[in-house]
């Protein structure tokens, strides 16, 4: 697994809105893409029980995904949320929950947006190649 991941400008544009859109609470989504390139930023409701202080995918919005993937749609590349009063940086919650299972990870904090690769041995962080899309 490589060190960069492609990412277009408007994927960022749509994480960075709905972060400052959602605030306090953590704004979460999907990350779908083609050939390794994160094409869009998908919202998605956080369904967690305290969204000030966690996330929860919706699961509805996963399975969709994943069934829009294997019907030759966008790849689930990964995943995004935010800390609304924290760093970019993957918490100790993010890390407790992590999978290890090569997807990307996108935190939106501060204005800025960061990406993961949620590896074996944890979290490694990635160079992006924007791209203007």
């Amino acid at each position: 697994m490589g060190t960069d991941i492609g990412v277009t400008s408007g994927a960022i544009a749509t994480v960075l809105e709905f972060a400052a859109r959602e605030h306090p609470r953590e704004a979460c989504g999907l990350l779908l893409g083609r050939a390794g390139v994160i094409e869009r930023a998908q919202p998605c409701a956080n369904v967690a029980a305290d969204p000030l202080r966690h996330f929860e995918i919706d699961p509805a919005a996963l399975i969709a995904a994943h069934r829009a993937e294997r019907a030759g749609g966008e790849a689930l590349i990964g995943y995004w949320h935010s800390h609304p009063e924290g760093h970019p940086l993957p918490s100790a919650t993010d890390c407790e929950h992590a999978s290890g299972d090569g997807r990307v990870w996108a935190i939106a904090a501060a204005g800025e947006v960061t990406f993961w690769r949620d590896g074996p041995g944890g979290f490694e962080a990635l160079s992006t190649r924007v791209s203007g899309m």
